[in-house]
């Protein structure tokens, strides 16, 4: 299991050496879709941080407390203090490869679809701040 912040400086070192830089809100989504393979891929967590419903989607505290000064702008540091399994990496550099391409609104797109985990954990606001189970994201992404 990896620690959240570790991976994130992965995930951002790897978008910034591929000349591909992500935003805040990207990056979270990326380490929403790294928890999700990982669960069903390995059938283990990723991280042990929780993923809470935000209105915009799916968050990580932590990492949005460090990353969020960047707003929307693209995140082009990273101490690069990062440490990854051999036999993970080809399956988060999937994911990073795949989801950074896509705009944040998309991916917006991608979590907030009917009877999805995010969906299922928002009720229409009513859940905002809440965590979405590992089962539920394992489940029905």
């Amino acid at each position: 299991m990896y620690d959240v912040m570790n991976l994130s400086e992965y995930i951002i070192t790897k978008c910034i050496k591929e000349n591909h830089l992500i935003n805040s809100m990207q990056l979270q989504y990326i380490l929403y879709y790294i928890q999700k393979a990982f669960l069903i891929e390995k059938g283990k967590l990723a991280f042990s941080d929780d993923i809470r419903v935000k209105a915009w989607g799916p968050a990580i505290s932590s990492v949005y407390d460090r990353y969020c000064g960047y707003g929307t702008m693209p995140i082009f540091f990273s101490p690069a203090k990062y440490n990854v399994a051999k036999e993970d990496k080809q399956l988060i550099d999937s994911i990073v490869e795949s989801k950074r391409v896509l705009a944040p609104w998309d991916l917006v797109e991608e979590t907030h679809k009917k009877g999805g985990a995010w969906d299922k954990t928002y009720k229409n606001g009513s859940g905002s701040h809440e965590v979405i189970p590992t089962e539920l994201i394992k489940a029905v992404g």
